[in-house]
């Protein structure tokens, strides 16, 4: 008798591979820049170690013989992901001032690990920044999730001198692209410390008056492919900082 599968995730593991991006530098991470900066505003590729979003039809009891294709996602289907270890090997403390603040966007799942990475990095938690209303939701094991958290970390001070005092921790603004943050967030801390030196890391896109690092805003600095691709063509053909 044939073994029933019982698992989505069994049924659409090549489908996964396929669509997983992975870094194709030779180190794991762009060199961080060779300075010192007040303000650090980082969105981590957290890990979710393999954990998938499907419809009802990712399940045997509602796809039967596994005959019908369901929708099947990923952070990692979008960028390279992170484990909190690999995380913590970055050293942020090293381009931070003596008084500076950071700005951590932490997913609901990721909380205490977002925690450990702020002190790994050198800083203190204080507050919760930001809460950005999603106005739809996330279908979760438990409630229907909305928001996501954006987390306040210090090391030594405040940052002098302070710009606006009067900005709103609720942030109600559609969601849009996948792990795309809005731009309200970054212009608001902007407005509290409008002369600072200011950092994203991990950033998607370049960021006026801000340094912007990470993969996806250094596209001719590196390689993120999909892992079809890799064995589709000669790995030797995709290391020489082509923009795929």
């Amino acid at each position: 008798m044939e073994n029933i599968i019982k698992s989505g995730y069994t049924v659409y593991n090549n489908k996964v591979k396929k669509k997983t991006k992975i870094n194709l530098l030779t180190q794991k991470y762009l060199s961080l820049p060779d300075s010192k900066f007040s303000i650090l505003y980082a969105d981590p590729p957290w890990h979710y170690k393999g954990k998938l979003q499907f419809d009802l039809s990712g399940t045997l009891r509602k796809n039967c013989g596994w005959k019908r294709d369901v929708f099947v996602s990923a952070a990692s289907f979008k960028y390279p992901t992170l484990t909190i270890t690999e995380l913590k090997e970055l050293d942020i403390s090293s381009i931070a001032e003596n008084d500076s603040l950071l700005f951590l966007w932490a997913t609901n799942p990721h909380l205490e690990q977002a925690m450990e990475l702020g002190n790994a990095w050198g800083f203190e938690y204080k507050t919760v920044a930001f809460v950005w209303n999603k106005m739809m939701h996330n279908p979760g094991q438990y409630t229907l999730s909305y928001c996501e958290l954006c987390l306040l970390f210090k090391k030594g001070r405040i940052p002098r001198p302070r710009g606006a005092r009067n900005i709103k921790q609720l942030i109600s603004v559609p969601r849009n692209g996948h792990s795309e943050k809005p731009r309200e967030v970054a212009r608001n801390i902007e407005r509290m410390f409008p002369t600072q030196k200011k950092i994203e890391l991990f950033a998607k896109t370049r960021r006026e008056g801000w340094v912007s690092w990470g993969l996806e805003a250094n596209h001719n600095n590196h390689l993120i492919v999909n892992k079809e691709d890799v064995l589709a063509c000669d790995q030797n053909d995709l290391l020489v900082g082509q923009d795929l």
